[in-house]
């Protein structure tokens, strides 16, 4: 059986989600250290792999998947305990829906090619930035809360892609200083996910390379 390979940089909301869904699902991998900051993701062995220079890349059963989301769709289907949409269409299409709201509509516009380019092409200052990336950060956990259930997580018993997509933004939202008051059911959904065995070992934390 060939080795499961997930090339990461350890900061990165897409590559945290990507581990998430493995630990959730059992299937053990490896991490390939993929420094964003070092320009990894943009040297010629590694665009022959993934043309658009993003983390994460996953390599398994022969393949080499990209894209968060897609990756999560792949694992799903070949790895379907715990499932993460249901197989009702309408709250699978809530889920994408929910869960993209993020990965599509807030989390690009404030990584971190975003904010070089606003400042090196821009000229932002840091403060500029900072209102910029609170802006965005907000305006997408407004969104999320307002679907959030009171009691239990967006999947209900167990996590769902979701909660997959949530926690890292999160993570992401206290890394910048994003007040949270505004959103006490996210913060409690947060609480609850990050304690479980499979959202904590993927704890950016946990996986930082040593400097």
């Amino acid at each position: 059986m060939q080795e499961t390979v997930l090339y990461d940089y350890w900061r990165s909301s897409a590559s945290y989600r990507v581990r998430i869904a493995l630990n959730l699902k059992n299937v053990p991998f490896r991490i390939e250290p993929t420094s964003l900051l070092a320009g990894e993701h943009r040297t010629p062995e590694y665009l022959a792999k993934n043309r658009q220079g993003f983390v994460p890349l996953l390599a398994i059963d022969g393949l080499e998947l990209t894209q968060s989301l897609a990756i999560i769709d792949y694992l799903d289907a070949n790895f379907p305990d715990p499932p993460m949409v249901s197989p009702d269409p309408a709250t699978r299409s809530k889920t994408l829906a929910l869960a993209l709201a993020f990965a599509a509509d807030t989390h690009p516009l404030h990584n971190l090619r975003v904010t070089k380019y606003l400042k090196e092409q821009m000229g932002q200052d840091d403060a500029a930035v900072t209102a910029w990336t609170h802006h965005w950060q907000t305006e997408g956990l407004a969104v999320l809360e307002a679907h959030a259930p009171q009691t239990g997580t967006f999947g209900g018993d167990a996590p769902n892609m979701t909660d997959v997509v949530l926690v890292p933004q999160i993570y992401s939202a206290r890394r910048f200083a994003v007040p949270l008051d505004r959103f006490p059911q996210l913060v409690r959904i947060d609480a609850a996910l990050t304690v479980l065995p499979a959202f904590a070992a993927a704890h950016p934390d946990r996986v930082r390379p040593p400097e």
